[in-house]
């Protein structure tokens, strides 16, 4: 692929789980990748030595999405190394569990920033800047649908994140840009494994037809297929790559 043919991707808290896997993954099928971070600089910058090393292209750039000038910095960093901006993954997330009697004003304002604000920023970007033909793939969760104790608020973001996806991808469908959301199950991750118990990932094993925990490359595998050629019919969806929990 010749440098003026080639795609950029923008992939939120790409420094390590999901993120990391799909920065790599996006790299090595030929597409220019900005390789987000808030605070894991370390991780960010081996990450992009890890695609620099297969002769991929990526640079890491410090942006808290949760912020209201976190997107914009995000796409000028990609347009001013790149040029352009074909995909913008919006992964990053952050989950804080209670119940909802017990959840605190700053936990529930942190979340909403994050995983609604920053996706909804990332879209309204998008909307504006990407070139005609784009991707756009945000992150749900399987949790949409479950609704299990705990996860109120984690869930809702989510699920308004599904909801915006539906009507962006009315907006943008003249454009021929598609907008879809993916929504794992549980992964083997240190987002969804911090603080759980070696009982607890056992049972949430046993929930799961095939018996295990989601690896990050059953998940990049799906976003690999949602930005590529192959996809371009599909648009609006949320595709709940969770290996059969219901």
């Amino acid at each position: 692929m010749t440098e003026q043919h080639q795609r950029t991707a923008i992939v939120t808290g790409a420094s390590k789980g999901i993120g990391a896997a799909i920065a790599r993954r996006l790299a090595a099928d030929g597409i220019a990748v900005v390789v987000n971070y808030a605070h894991g600089r370390e991780a960010a910058e081996a990450v992009v030595a890890d695609i620099s090393e297969k002769d991929g292209r990526a640079i890491a750039v410090k942006a808290d999405i949760g912020a209201s000038d976190g997107l914009p910095t995000l796409f000028d960093a990609a347009e001013g190394e790149f040029g352009k901006v074909d995909i913008l993954v919006n992964n990053a997330g952050i989950m804080t569990l209670a119940p909802i009697a017990q959840m605190d004003d700053a936990a529930f304002e942190r979340q909403v920033a994050v995983n609604l604000g920053g996706v909804f920023r990332g879209m309204r970007e998008a909307a504006r800047r990407l070139a005609d033909g784009g991707r756009i793939v945000s992150f749900s969760s399987s949790v949409v649908g479950l609704y299990q104790p705990t996860y109120g608020v984690y869930a809702a973001t989510k699920a308004g994140v599904e909801a915006m996806t539906h009507v962006l991808a009315k907006e943008l469908g003249p454009r021929g840009i598609t907008v879809n959301t993916v929504a794992p199950g549980p992964v083997a991750t240190d987002l969804f494994l911090t603080g759980k118990s070696d009982e607890q990932v056992s049972a949430i094993k046993r929930m799961n037809p095939f018996g295990r925990l989601g690896e990050p490359d059953d998940i990049t595998r799906v976003v690999a297929f949602l930005v590529g050629p192959d996809a371009g019919w599909v648009n609006g969806q949320t595709l709940r790559a969770n290996g059969g929990v219901v």
